[in-house]
């Protein structure tokens, strides 16, 4: 797919003093982009809009460049022991994506230029006793996503590669692969991709990589030695439900070599869920989506971030889980199916 390229890009003042900051500045300098110098606190203001649908719109189309202050890194479970952030948010427009919700107001992407700090946080992290400590890159946005502009997931990858027990994860919906593949990585870092049913990519997932570009994404990390795994998220019902999951692993099936199939391959299956924050912000960015958000149709669960969400009810939970289960099961003869959710 086309790279991504915003219509703006905001820098806070102490972006440009790193290095990496200072990278991408000159790099939009030969790019047709607006490129305005303001605060955090200001970036809002820079961005048009008068309806709730324009101004998403325009948010998606914008980056601040800043820093990542943080000092504590949030658990990540069940993906990973921590998750931290390269950028927040991306230039895909998923309409069930629960960044809807966390990013709220604020939905423009966010690049963080301090790599170093970020680094120094990670190993403060890392457990002092004999078990590995994973961490997820992409819980908050999709670096892959930016990374022609960045290089930041291949700096990020050399880092993890002389960690000892230290090890990164990375979750992608875009195929911007070819920088990685012949860096240094140890084998400490596992990359997944997020697939789905034409039905799912076709009707919520726009701007984002078909599901055949993910796929030979993966196959080209695979041949450069990276462990590898599949995102299966979210899980939907709808007609015919079964009969495209069937198609979406056949097509899989088709993209792997006999010795792709001999390597350990994760799985991670997560259903569709949604807030009543999220709905709300959902129907007013895509007044004409056709997410089912019926929630006499769902049930009710305790997330850990304090809210209720709507999941399928246990009985067709199970079923969904049963049958996806059967589907790897039958075609990946290594497959470590990590979790469903």
């Amino acid at each position: 797919m086309k790279f991504f390229m915003p219509s703006r890009v905001i820098f806070t003042p102490s972006s440009l003093d790193y290095p990496l900051g200072r990278e991408i500045y000159n790099f939009f300098q030969n790019e047709p982009v607006e490129i305005i110098k303001a605060t955090s606190r200001n970036a809002a203001r820079y961005i048009p809009g008068t309806t709730p649908a324009e101004k998403y719109a325009n948010s998606k189309r914008t980056i601040l460049i800043t820093t990542n202050t943080n000092k504590k890194l949030d658990i990540c479970r069940p993906s990973a022991d921590y998750q931290f952030s390269l950028v927040s948010n991306c230039p895909g427009n998923c309409e069930y994506c629960y960044l809807q919700t966390t990013q709220g107001t604020k939905p423009y992407i966010k690049v963080f230029v301090n790599l170093e700090d970020i680094f120094d946080v990670i190993k403060q992290h890392i457990k002092q006793d004999e078990t590995i400590t994973t961490f997820e890159a992409a819980s908050l946005g999709d670096p892959l996503s930016l990374e022609h502009i960045t290089g930041s997931i291949a700096k990020t990858i050399e880092f993890f590669s002389g960690l000892e027990k230290g090890r990164l994860r990375v979750v992608t919906k875009f195929n911007n692969v070819d920088s990685l593949l012949n860096l240094k990585h140890n084998k400490h870092t596992r990359f997944r991709i997020s697939i789905n049913t034409n039905y799912v990519l076709n009707n919520f997932e726009h701007n984002t990589g078909s599901v055949d570009e993910r796929i030979e994404a993966l196959v080209k990390l695979a041949n450069a030695d990276y462990p590898i795994g599949f995102l299966v998220a979210p899980l939907m019902v709808y007609n015919n439900w079964k009969e495209e999951y069937y198609e979406l692993f056949e097509r899989i099936k088709k993209h792997f070599g006999s010795d792709l199939f001999q390597k350990e391959i994760t799985f991670e299956l997560i259903q569709h869920r949604f807030t009543a924050v999220a709905k709300d912000l959902i129907l007013q960015r895509f007044p004409k989506t056709q997410l089912d958000m019926e929630e006499e149709n769902r049930s009710l669960k305790w997330g850990r971030f304090g809210r209720f969400k709507y999941v399928y009810p246990k009985e067709q939970a199970e079923e969904i889980k049963e049958y996806l289960s059967s589907l790897i099961q039958e075609r990946f003869p290594k497959a470590d199916i990590k979790y469903f959710t």
